[in-house]
């Protein structure tokens, strides 16, 4: 898998996504504090303790670097940023029970929009499975010669890696 760039200042305004979201009942925020733990839980729980690592480097600054969509109570997916590296957006993930929402979409433009408010104009997307979502959402670009690019030599903890 490839890293992908993307130009911050050319992302779409997330309002619309998050709205359509917010009319179906689910709630898209940056995440605080007390909620560490369940979110770190959810990401490991649902994809891999990497993810989960990542989660919890960006539940653990100020801000929050963390962006959760909730319904009832429930998590439905995440978004992090400054959780690989400074200026990588990822990991992102969305329950698959709760795909084809529009959840992807509102969790990547409003973590992006985030990054673009704390100064950032380009965001590098690591290591990105579904390239063709983030080209069509917005406009990345694969950066050539990227694989494995940072991750090369990645220690893992244990088999239980995913």
């Amino acid at each position: 898998m490839a890293d992908l760039l993307v130009k911050l200042y050319e992302v779409p305004p997330s309002g619309a996504a998050v709205e359509a979201l917010a009319r179906d009942g689910v709630e898209l925020r940056r995440a605080i504090g007390p909620e560490k733990h369940a979110v770190v839980e959810w990401a490991e729980d649902k994809f891999s303790r990497a993810w989960a690592a990542e989660c919890d480097v960006a539940m653990s600054g100020q801000p929050v670097t963390c962006f959760i969509a909730v319904k009832d109570g429930k998590i439905l997916g995440f978004a992090c940023y400054d959780s690989t590296l400074k200026g990588f957006f990822g990991p992102i993930g969305v329950d698959p029970g709760a795909h084809k929402k529009g959840l992807g979409k509102a969790l990547l433009l409003r973590t992006l929009e985030a990054m673009r408010d704390a100064g950032y104009g380009y965001a590098a997307i690591g290591w990105a499975g579904p390239v063709d979502f983030f080209k069509k959402t917005v406009g990345a670009v694969v950066i050539e010669g990227s694989e494995p690019g940072v991750y090369r030599g990645l220690v893992k903890a244990s088999p239980r890696e995913k």
